[in-house]
């Protein structure tokens, strides 16, 4: 019951900027615990994503050692998700569209050209509005869908504190209580009003 209230409140809000994080019972190890931030979204194409919250030990001047801009940085690499670990992207926190780069939502943008990141990174964007990542997560036209009918992630809104929380480790947590709290309330609220509803019927039939 839990899933399906789960689904209920979030499938119809799927698009770019949205967070998927991984309810619970995720049994996919490559999503366990996963926060995604969808960076792309088309009902009749599929999905593509970024995890969030899943960062490595390896920094960004060992993964671009080839570029000269990487040069001394030492902020960590992120495990954008299982599909195509050799690509890199980045997002970037920015109150100016940072040339071609697509933004996702408010003020946070999708780097995924070699050239954008090159200009990106020689600008120097603090480590706590820039994070690089390797791979992705994807989804086929109706696969994503299926996956929350099903109740294997919850939707909710993107949040920039979120998407570059200092703490990786402490989002997942953080947000898979607050998803079920509001979960709780809604089922809350649902059975007074069926229990009120179902009074006042008696009521009316002198019961």
């Amino acid at each position: 019951m839990l899933l399906a209230s789960a689904a209920a409140l979030g499938q119809d809000e799927l698009a770019s900027g949205k967070l998927l994080v991984a309810a619970r019972e995720m049994g996919d190890p490559n999503f366990a615990h996963a926060v995604i931030l969808l960076v792309d979204y088309d009902a009749e194409k599929g999905a593509m994503g970024l995890i969030v919250n899943r960062r490595t030990d390896m920094p960004v001047s060992r993964l671009l050692q080839e570029l000269t801009q990487a040069k001394g940085r030492s902020d960590l690499i992120y495990v954008g998700g299982p599909v195509e670990l050799t690509t890199v992207q980045a997002l970037l926190k920015s109150t100016v569209k940072p040339g071609d780069a697509k933004r996702v939502f408010g003020d946070v943008y999708f780097v995924n050209t070699k050239d954008q990141l090159e200009k990106t990174l020689a600008a120097e964007p603090a480590s706590d509005s820039f994070h690089v990542f390797v791979g992705y997560a994807g989804w086929g036209a109706g696969q994503l869908e299926h996956e929350i009918q099903l109740g294997a992630w919850h939707v909710m809104p993107a949040d920039a504190a979120i998407v570059f929380h200092s703490d990786p480790e402490s989002v997942w947590p953080r947000l898979i209580r607050r998803t079920e709290q509001q979960i709780a309330r809604a089922r809350g609220y649902s059975a007074r009003n069926v229990s009120s509803g179902s009074t006042s019927a008696a009521r009316r039939a002198g019961m």
